[in-house]
């Protein structure tokens, strides 16, 4: 599933070569992936535009556009499987980012959701085989919390403090913190030392450091590798596997309604107690 990682790549891509290439034709036919707008709406708003600027805040990316008076943001938000491609006027894949995508090869558009077309006839393009991305006008960013790859020492100390609700389930809240879903948390905690259950407000300002380096490293590895399943706790997520640090066996239990995997020697739900 796209996370921030995966959703930077895709903003790479539009800003390498999406930017200041005038709009000619939109389609956004799909009424579920364009919800809640009606067919042609967001057509009109973007004819004649072109896209000025490629945004992220965690997992969700928006477009300005211009030029005109009216302001009009163009959102995007990949779902889990969605990839932001660009083709040529000969329908040639020309950038698609770099990160895994499954099934999919170069070129086959079968899947495209929602198509902009450009003046000198190339195109960028939602594909999305299981269709749940979405495209929206003027998404409400200021709902995010902040970045995960930005947020500041204090703003996580803030993020941590007073909550009853389990870390994980705290770190992937996007209204607190921004960009880190269930893969990534699973890799964050492993580096960190720290089983997903523990109470957030329960760590000890060692460990809230700790858990901010671990956040960083991890967003840090998987931007430069490809995406999230580059990273290394990745491949142990399943029956019979062992930590790869101290190859004690790897545990596996719902946290917060998520599948979760924890080192069972290494991140103790009461530490000291191993």
């Amino acid at each position: 599933m796209p996370e921030l990682p995966e959703v930077e790549s895709a903003r790479a891509v539009i800003e390498r070569n999406g930017l200041r290439r005038y709009i000619t034709d939109v389609d956004d036919s799909d009424t579920y992936v364009c919800r809640p707008h009606a067919p042609g709406e967001i057509r009109h708003a973007l004819l004649g535009r072109a896209l000025t600027s490629a945004m992220r805040r965690g997992k969700s990316m928006w477009c300005q556009t211009g030029p005109s008076l009216e302001a009009v943001t163009l959102g995007i938000h990949l779902g889990m499987s969605g990839k932001i491609v660009i083709a040529d006027a000969d329908g040639a894949e020309i950038d698609g980012g770099d990160y895994w995508e499954g099934r999919r090869e170069p070129g086959d558009y079968r899947w495209a959701r929602f198509t902009v077309t450009f003046e000198d006839g190339g195109r960028l393009m939602l594909v999305d085989p299981r269709r749940l991305g979405r495209i929206r006008l003027n998404p409400p960013v200021d709902q995010l919390g902040p970045d995960a790859q930005l947020i500041t020492p204090a703003q996580f100390r803030t993020m941590l403090a007073g909550s009853s609700a389990p870390v994980k389930a705290r770190i992937m809240d996007q209204r607190r913190i921004a960009g880190i879903g269930n893969l990534l948390a699973d890799e964050i905690l492993w580096r960190a030392r720290i089983h997903p259950a523990r109470i957030a407000s329960s760590l000890t300002a060692p460990e809230q450091r700790q858990l901010l380096r671990a956040s960083r490293g991890a967003i840090r590895a998987a931007l430069r590798d490809g995406g999230v399943h580059t990273l290394k706790i990745i491949p142990y997520r399943r029956r019979g596997s062992t930590c790869p640090r101290d190859h004690a066996p790897m545990n596996t239990a719902p946290v917060d309604g998520r599948t979760s995997w924890w080192c069972s020697a290494e991140q103790l739900l009461v530490p000291g107690s191993g």
